[in-house]
């Protein structure tokens, strides 16, 4: 029977075996200035984990311990492709020295502390963030303070307890993720397309990108909003934005939903918003000061306004801008692309009628697409959410956008992290013409989502 079994499953067991070697790979042999090598493992990695899925698809649980598994190779090893983890750590360290992480920059006080690492934080951090206040909001930083407080001075330990963290936060988009997909009347294996995805498992797992805690808190929202628990789901909305500050992007999105709903109401709408921005306001509460919120603001504000990193849109104007202006516009451009994203968003909000759970999250997906094309930077864990939300539609335009987008590495190859733009124009003329081909795929063709 064993060797029946083997037998059965002998390509899926080699699929298997040949991921857990490139993620070993990835964890502990591979600088991010190896750029061809990256890109060479990644691809690997990204066609076997989607055959793997194909496989083994209709088995629940053996894609679960294959997920599990290929995350627990990351426990041991310090991120090499990202350098952020460092500044997690050291606001960690400063909210168990009781200073305020919001409050001081990290080369101005830097002499003043007597952290047994302070040196290496700070030139593990990078002069970048070294050099700005902390953007991280409060709930993200709570999870710094419980991870530094258990590891004490020792990097490694905080990196475990950081990534055990955001293993928990995956198994919990897992559990959520399926059980909205089984309600919504679709297959519960979709969820895998996240969930085992090694954009996902590197991003977030190995960089130690928290955008998985942002994600689970979200997927867990929609799940009780499905069931019209408005109450706990805006509590935990707001937590996911307290996480990462995206998900304020959709809350005009909730209009139709509640409005189209026989259980919702107006009241219940605004019952919702009022509690989300309660939430976050009461997650602040134990940081907040005039200066505080002004440092925290000045930060958020130059994502927008002074980097610019693996763009699309913003990238053409920015040539237009040279070529009329002769010097570079992305504080002009940093203010009115954000508006049109608003706009966009509005639109989305009153021209669909996001009446059923399906339409609203696609209503997201649409949102936070049109948000990421118009942005100045997008760092590819930036893809986190929209990939989730694109499991519970027919659209799998982010799939290639997973692939390819770790091209955007290609930076780091050079001394000057100077991007190579051909690349970053390969990316985006595929991901934008898959999502237009499906967008406007005849209607007389199979249907996407029932293939995956």
């Amino acid at each position: 029977m064993d060797l029946k079994l083997l037998r059965l499953y002998k390509f899926p067991i080699l699929i298997a075996l040949s991921c857990v070697a490139f993620y070993w790979n990835f964890a502990y042999g591979l600088a991010r200035e190896d750029f061809g090598r990256l890109v060479m493992l990644y691809t690997a990695l990204f066609f076997l984990s989607y055959k793997l899925y194909e496989l083994l698809r209709h088995n629940f649980k053996i894609l679960v311990i294959l997920a599990i598994i290929f995350r627990l190779i990351f426990l041991f090893a310090l991120p090499e492709l990202s350098q952020d983890y460092f500044r997690f750590i050291w606001d960690g360290q400063l909210i168990n020295a009781g200073i305020n992480p919001y409050q001081f920059i990290p080369t101005e006080i830097s002499n003043e502390l007597d952290f047994s690492n302070t040196k290496v934080l700070l030139k593990g951090m990078g002069s970048l963030s070294a050099g700005h206040y902390s953007n991280y909001p409060p709930v993200n930083q709570l999870l710094f303070a419980v991870s530094s407080f258990l590891a004490n001075s020792s990097q490694l330990l905080n990196v475990m307890f950081l990534r055990a963290i955001i293993i928990l936060a995956d198994l919990g988009t897992l559990f959520f993720g399926a059980s909205l997909l089984s309600n919504l009347g679709l297959s519960r294996d979709r969820i895998f397309l996240y969930i085992l995805n090694p954009f996902i498992i590197i991003e977030m797992i190995g960089n130690l990108h928290f955008e998985s805690v942002m994600v689970f808190f979200l997927v867990w929202s929609l799940y009780l909003l499905e069931q019209k628990r408005w109450f706990a789901s805006a509590i935990v909305l707001g937590l996911s934005i307290s996480v990462k500050l995206l998900p304020l992007l959709f809350l005009p999105l909730f209009f139709g939903f509640f409005l189209n709903s026989p259980k919702l109401s107006f009241m219940k709408l605004l019952g919702f918003h009022c509690l989300v921005i309660l939430t976050l306001v009461i997650s602040f509460v134990p940081f907040y000061s005039e200066e505080v919120l002004a440092n925290f603001m000045a930060s958020v504000g130059l994502w927008f306004g002074k980097f610019e990193f693996n763009a699309s849109v913003y990238y053409l104007v920015r040539w237009v801008g040279f070529q009329v202006k002769g010097y570079n516009i992305i504080e002009t451009a940093g203010k009115i692309l954000p508006v049109i994203t608003f706009v966009a968003v509005l639109l989305l909000t009153f021209l669909r009628k996001n009446a059923t759970m399906q339409s609203l999250i696609k209503s997201m997906l649409f949102g936070i697409s049109v948000y990421l094309l118009l942005s100045t930077t997008v760092h590819p864990w930036y893809l986190a959410i929209p990939l989730l939300l694109s499991v519970f539609t027919q659209f799998r335009f982010m799939l290639a956008w997973c692939l390819l987008v770790i091209l955007s590495y290609s930076a780091y190859s050079n001394a000057q992290y100077d991007e190579n733009l051909w690349l970053v124009a390969l990316e985006y003329t595929v991901v934008i013409g898959y999502f237009l081909y499906e967008l406007f795929l005849p209607k007389n063709s199979k249907p996407l989502d029932r293939v995956y």
